[in-house]
């Protein structure tokens, strides 16, 4: 096993203190035990609860008086027989308790003449300072995707065995499975795999957002970064054809590269409520990946250092969660230019463009933004995101695909309205305030006590003043920028267009 060969190069080293964090504290006292055994060494267990024991030698009492965390620590201080010692969750006490540090630092400087090995052995371990020099870190290795299609195997036999049916599947869900996997520790993994097969005895398409779902749940990365649990799909999405051909070349490179560059990410620039936070849902549906959102609100913290750390650790997330899409929404207020923030904004930034230039894990970013004025130029350059499209006002044509779209999914037939003069009286309106106009057209009917028309939905058109009116020289200035720099998402609105709208109104 490599990480044996890891943990006995870190003993070899004559490092007194070995943090090993993990969630699989039964594996981590396998692997010492192991360890130990090759080394030829004695092998030692702590606990809260039982205090401390042989681990090496079966039937042996524990040694009286060391359940306490400083009676241990003093047992081993003056213990003239080299070992390993293996304390496990210990790290309450390492807080504040300067004694227990203190005996810790004694058992490391004498480290030459006693052999002590200390392994701290929990979910998480803050190191104080006092200790740190003398300590270094381990990680158990994670499964890779054989070590989990065995595992899915496994589970599935056992399922087999006890219910005398086999479990139903094919090639291509069972590989979607063990990607979603990655990332998860072995019992973890087993467990996701279990619960999926004893459900109803299948491993579906329908299985994978719970699976999603319960994996981020694990990980536990709640406030930063949250799990979208339902993803659009691109019918729901009216318009930005351009975009949906782009993202259809390149699922296929983004799930198996098989030798060409994976697709990492795209920046929608555009008008506010003309669907780009839609859409960056509507990737992860179109592609059959989990969504997470960053929040970048949710990223900053008083503390110095803190808002870098919590970027860092979301991005690792998302590399834990991965194959998956991460979504930026209004990226610009979370790493805008300027130094009126003590220069906070500039390290997130650097931090974010750092992963993505660096990364390799199949994560592809969807960063949504309407003022690109506020964003860095280095953000926006090729090599760091694939594409910039821009998202416009929703030409004639699309503004019929989304009355239709709304229309169908409050339970209405397109059919029964008069789509064509709907869409032309909406000229200039957002894909979100055509929402909004068939949402209040429903409340102006029900409180009639009519059924919905055509005369509804035109009354809430007609009282309606669109953002194309109320920021209309910002719209233009934000058109005019992204003319010459941006790939547009659909087919543009015209500029004569626009011009009536004011006169619509």
């Amino acid at each position: 096993m490599k990480e044996l060969d890891d943990l006995r190069l870190l003993v070899e080293s004559r490092f007194p203190v070995i943090v090993l964090e993990t969630w699989e504290e039964s594996r981590a006292l396998a692997v010492l035990r192991r360890l130990a055994m090759e080394e030829g060494r004695a092998m030692f267990r702590w606990n809260l609860v039982d205090g401390l024991m042989r681990d090496d030698l079966q039937g042996t009492p524990a040694f009286t008086s060391t359940a306490a965390p400083e009676a241990v620590l003093e047992h081993i201080r003056k213990s003239d027989q080299p070992g390993i010692f293996a304390l496990c969750d210990f790290h309450p006490f390492l807080e504040d308790n300067p004694r227990v540090v203190r005996l810790i630092k004694d058992i490391g400087q004498n480290h030459e003449s006693n052999g002590h090995t200390l392994v701290l052995v929990s979910h998480a371990v803050d190191i104080p300072r006092e200790i740190s020099r003398m300590s270094t870190r381990f990680q158990l290795s994670l499964p890779d995707e054989r070590q989990l299609l065995s595992l899915v195997q496994d589970e599935a036999r056992d399922w087999q065995r006890r219910s005398g049916k086999r479990v139903r599947s094919d090639r291509k869900t069972l590989s979607r499975l063990v990607a979603n996997l990655r990332g998860l520790t072995r019992e973890d993994a087993r467990r996701l795999a279990r619960g999926v097969i004893v459900d109803d005895g299948a491993i579906s398409e329908s299985d994978m957002p719970s699976v999603n779902k319960a994996k981020f749940e694990l990980l536990d990365m709640q406030g930063v970064l949250s799990f979208e649990y339902d993803t659009s799909r691109f019918s729901d999405v009216g318009g930005l054809a351009n975009l949906k051909d782009w993202l259809g070349n390149r699922r296929d490179a983004f799930i198996d590269p098989d030798g060409v560059d994976a697709p990492r990410g795209i920046l929608l620039v555009g008008v506010q409520g003309g669907g780009k936070s839609l859409a960056a849902k509507a990737v992860a549906g179109m592609w059959q990946l989990p969504l997470l959102r960053l929040d970048m609100g949710a990223v900053y913290n008083k503390f110095f250092g803190e808002s870098e750390r919590n970027v860092r650790e979301a991005l690792q997330l998302a590399e834990e969660m991965s194959p998956c899409v991460l979504w930026v929404d209004e990226i610009e207020k979370g790493i805008a230019s300027g130094d009126n923030d003590g220069g906070t904004s500039r390290r997130v930034l650097g931090s974010l463009l750092t992963w993505m230039a660096e990364r390799k894990a199949p994560v592809f970013l969807v960063a949504t933004a309407n003022d690109i004025s506020r964003l860095p130029p280095e953000l926006i350059r090729k090599g760091r995101m694939d594409e910039l499209f821009f998202v416009d006002l929703p030409s004639p044509a699309v503004r019929e695909d989304i009355f239709r779209i709304h229309l169908r999914l409050r339970g209405h037939a397109p059919d029964a309205f008069d789509i064509a003069a709907l869409a032309e009286n909406a000229a200039g309106f957002t894909g979100a305030e055509i929402e909004q106009a068939v949402v209040a057209g429903m409340y102006a009917a029900r409180a009639r006590e009519e059924a919905l028309a055509d005369a509804h939905l035109l009354s809430e058109i007609q009282a309606t003043v669109p953002l194309s009116v109320t920021m209309a020289e910002k719209i233009a200035e934000l058109r005019q920028w992204c003319h010459s720099r941006a790939v547009p998402a659909d087919s543009a609105v015209s500029a004569e267009e626009v011009r009536r709208v004011p006169a619509a109104r």
